[in-house]
């Protein structure tokens, strides 16, 4: 179960928090243009633009969970088990990709949310497996730039491209339905209420914050989408990076999950690690459950014309400032 949001200010930010009861080796992943992308059904691209995102690199080829593209188109993928469906054919006039290879098949080529729609209208996604003992997992993502969202999810009726206008995703159940559920927390609001409960009781306010009371605290995923929309949707910061990627985390805060809230057979879902990209700049910001300190990794501060990726492992032992 995971969260998808995205933030501006003076630059762009794109990020999720991936929450699951166990992790691959996944890390810090930079493609460089010259890398040679090798698609199962269609020609070997062996120029494209450069990509850094959280990938488990298996074969050498990155599999990448969210990423960005040095124009500033971002993309992550979500787990849509039940809704999620993909072909078992490769069809006739279309390009056939496997769930694996969409996000470095869209950000190698698109540079930006209007480019990767015209090329949506041309896929097939399909669903063959990197190998057997890798089913294709049942994703729809969120791609966006810094002028718009979109949500893509592939369904047994075809594929869907929804606008996004909260530029927030999470899980089941499908984005339209989501989006309609919103409606039912209109109410909410950032300031304190007046009284609408009858003009013949005297009812007063006796904390700050009731404005928000309704919005729901648990962490199931339609939960979630309403809390990360509504902290978005209000969310005020300064425009400076700093101060922009602190409250890009605390946005994701609000929908982190804790060892022991959510029991999976044996073992507890949490937050794996939680991401924040600025897309401007190409720099991707991370913290993982075990180390809440700010991680940063500058895609420019690598040679963008390689041909062999990059990687950084994801700190995850606590780092501590101590100051006497």
């Amino acid at each position: 179960m995971c969260t998808a949001v995205t933030y501006k200010t003076a630059d762009f930010y794109f990020g999720r928090t991936l929450d699951y009861d166990f992790s691959y080796d996944e890390c810090i992943t930079i493609t460089p243009r010259k890398f040679p992308f090798r698609f199962r059904n269609s020609e070997q691209l062996n120029s494209h633009y450069a990509i850094i995102g959280m990938a488990y690199v298996l074969n050498d080829y990155p599999l990448y969970y969210d990423a960005m593209n040095e124009k500033g188109l971002c993309i992550a993928g979500l787990n849509f088990e039940g809704n999620a469906f993909f072909s078992e054919e490769e069809k006739k006039n279309k390009n056939n990709i496997a769930v694996f290879e969409f996000i470095p098949y869209i950000l190698s080529r698109c540079k930006n949310t209007t480019a990767a729609e015209q090329m949506l209208e041309k896929i097939n996604i399909t669903a063959e497996q990197f190998n057997k003992n890798l089913p294709a997992a049942p994703l729809h993502w969120l791609i966006a730039d810094k002028t718009k969202s979109i949500t893509v999810e592939c369904m047994k009726d075809g594929l869907h491209v929804h606008k996004n206008p909260v530029g927030v995703l999470t899980n089941n159940p499908p984005f339209d339905i989501q989006m309609h559920n919103l409606n039912n927390y209109m109410n909410l609001s950032s300031e304190n209420p007046e009284n609408t409960f009858s003009e013949n009781l005297e009812l007063t306010t006796y904390s700050r914050g009731m404005g928000a009371i309704g919005l729901p605290g648990d962490l199931s995923s339609q939960s979630r989408f309403v809390r990360a929309s509504f902290i978005k949707m209000n969310s005020v910061s300064e425009k400076d990076e700093n101060s922009s990627v602190s409250q890009f985390f605390h946005i994701l805060a609000s929908v982190n999950q804790p060892r022991g809230c959510c029991k999976v057979g044996e073992n507890y879902e949490i937050t794996v690690y939680s991401s924040c990209m600025n897309a401007d700049k190409g720099i991707y910001y991370y913290t993982s459950y075990n180390n809440n300190q700010i991680t940063a990794v500058n895609m420019h501060k690598e040679n963008p014309d390689g041909s062999v990726l990059k990687k950084y492992p994801i700190v995850s032992t606590q780092q501590i400032n101590y100051i006497n």
